[in-house]
């Protein structure tokens, strides 16, 4: 069985930051076809600021997640700081009492998270959200892991499926928040949060697969 540290790992919350920090104009851009255009904005602002406080200090994992949910949740604005502060609040209170994660402690992690996010929010899979791309992830890393795949191959499985969850975004109609309002006119355009889901999870799964170890 496959496992990583949690003391050693606040680091990936790093790369986490820098994915959204650098996809800030993009991210943007996305939003600014049917929704207020700040979400790349926002996220940068958010993340980055949970960076600086993180550098340097040789945080967990745990306590890295809680630092970045604490910012997203009381320091930017938005709808989707809370959503996100949520998450990673969830994950860190997931994982703050275990040293070594392995794969069903981070299928709970996910799990944890997704339920924040669903009790402080009304979306479902299908509204055009993140919860398009963060659905499906959870399902598929779950049947990776219950299909005796490794740890490192049901995170391959979680970023193929968060990936083509935001791609599918694009044939969806808006129906929660201000794209909403435009109906069939939100049809061709990805949803922003979707897109800064997939590359949280991606840049979570990289940085987790360059620090498993096998089980002692």
């Amino acid at each position: 069985m496959q496992q990583f540290d949690n003391a050693s790992s606040g680091d990936i919350v790093l790369s986490l930051a820098a994915r959204i920090i650098e996809n800030r104009a993009y991210l943007s851009e996305i939003d600014g076809k049917i929704g207020d255009g700040d979400h790349g904005v926002n996220m940068a602002k958010g993340f980055g600021m949970a960076a600086e406080r993180i550098k340097g200090s040789d945080m967990s994992l745990a306590v890295a997640f809680d630092t970045l949910g604490t910012v997203l949740m009381t320091e930017i604005g938005g709808s989707m700081g809370p959503l996100y502060g949520v998450m990673f609040i969830q994950f860190a209170e997931t994982i703050e009492k275990v040293a070594l994660i392995d794969a069903p402690t981070f299928a709970a992690m996910l799990s944890n998270g997704l339920e924040g996010i669903q009790a402080i929010g009304s979306a479902k899979v299908g509204d055009k959200t993140l919860l398009d791309t963060l659905v499906p992830a959870i399902d598929a890393f779950n049947a990776a892991n219950a299909g005796g795949k490794s740890f490192s191959d049901a995170l391959d499985a979680l970023v193929v499926a968060a990936e083509k969850g935001r791609d599918n975004t694009k044939d969806l109609v808006a129906k929660i928040g201000r794209a909403s309002r435009l109906g069939e006119r939100s049809i061709g355009v990805l949803d922003a949060g979707a897109t800064s889901c997939a590359l949280i999870l991606k840049a979570l799964a990289l940085g987790i697969k360059e620090r498993l170890q096998p089980s002692m």
